[in-house]
């Protein structure tokens, strides 16, 4: 047996591993973005959940991190 025969190849390629990781952070940081702005006292009503960060710009960074991944499952590793 040869190396050439041992050698086992990876489904993707070194770009596409870092492009996923890349989507999985994007992600991660939308979810993060999306904690807090509870309040400590249950009787009390916080309007800080509604905020623009919350309802607009951590949706949006979860969705584009998704994106992201899906580029990054569907990019041929053989092109450049």
């Amino acid at each position: 047996m040869d190396d050439k025969d041992t050698k086992q190849d990876f489904l993707f390629g070194k770009i596409n591993y870092t492009i996923l990781l890349i989507g999985i952070g994007v992600i991660a940081l939308g979810f993060i973005l999306m904690s807090g702005g509870g309040s400590d006292d249950p009787n009390v009503y916080s309007d800080a959940i509604f905020n623009f960060r919350r309802i607009r710009l951590a949706p949006t960074t979860v969705l584009i991190g998704f994106g992201i991944t899906v580029y990054a499952i569907l990019k041929n590793p053989k092109k450049a």
